[in-house]
């Protein structure tokens, strides 16, 4: 995937990530982008470790995957630094 691929998911499963976590209020664009990419390479990570496919392209599947490690990622910044 290019990297225009990986800006657009990795913003839209930030995003989604943030609202999950409730970190939206706090939480601009750069951040969900960022969020969503690292996501991306947690949740490819942990779902291959666990027998599954990571992120193969730009499709639903892939969009879930990145949420789920968005969602990972997040919890891990709120464990810590806390909620504010």
């Amino acid at each position: 995937m290019n990297i225009l691929g990986w800006v657009v998911l990795g913003g839209i499963a930030g995003w989604l990530a943030s609202i999950i976590t409730r970190r939206n209020d706090r939480m601009g664009c750069l951040s969900n982008i960022l969020a969503g990419i690292l996501g991306g390479i947690v949740g490819g990570w942990l779902f291959t470790f666990f027998g599954g496919t990571g992120v193969t392209g730009f499709n639903l599947m892939s969009l879930i995957v990145a949420v789920v490690g968005a969602v990972v990622v997040l919890a891990i910044v709120n464990l810590i630094f806390g909620r504010k």
